[in-house]
């Protein structure tokens, strides 16, 4: 009898390990890794880091690693489109704005330009987020690159659905897009 309970504790041990295993998040499958792969990824090995199971790690890494810039008075000025339009006496007129950015001849910023290239050089994936509509992209995006800029691993600008929020709300939500997709900013 005692020789048959050792037996059924052993034999529950084993079932309740096997059916309890699901916590462990190095062994967990993922069912939709496109979905969730670099999310998991980096937050396991985050909780790993916090738990002290990984030891003696130098950098994080470069999957999770998140640097990002707003491109508007950021990286492209607007100067010269104030400059040219009374710095604020005169009624900001969107349509006569969007139209100089759609000739793409915004200036870089210096300090912004070598800041980018140090955190790229560093091997940082580099997101640039912008208030500008998404029919702007094709001009930003030259825009871009004609003073300096290249190799963001994204870009995102604002949806027609985006137009109607307002500014800081776009941007936090941005943010919090990239914070839910895994990246830690």
């Amino acid at each position: 009898m005692a020789r048959n309970l050792v037996f059924m504790l052993a034999l529950t041990s084993l079932y309740i390990g096997l059916a309890g295993a699901d916590w462990n998040i190095l062994n967990k499958k993922v069912t939709n890794r496109a979905a969730s792969g670099l999310k998991s990824y980096c937050e396991s090995w985050r909780i790993n880091v916090e738990q002290n199971n990984i030891k003696g790690f130098e950098v994080v890494p470069q999957e999770c690693m998140l640097g990002f810039f707003y491109v508007d008075d950021t990286f492209l000025s607007t100067i010269p489109y104030f400059k040219k339009h009374g710095f604020g006496r005169e009624k900001l007129n969107a349509t006569l704005l969007e139209a100089w950015m759609k000739q793409g001849k915004a200036l870089a910023l210096d300090h912004t330009l070598k800041l980018f290239n140090e955190i790229k050089d560093k091997r940082v994936k580099i997101f640039l987020i912008s208030s500008r509509s998404e029919t702007l992209r094709s001009a930003t995006v030259d825009n871009l690159i004609n003073v300096g800029y290249h190799g963001w691993c994204s870009f995102i600008l604002r949806s027609l659905e985006d137009d109607l929020m307002k500014v800081q709300q776009y941007k936090s939500e941005a943010r919090q897009r990239l914070i839910k997709e895994g990246y830690r900013i």
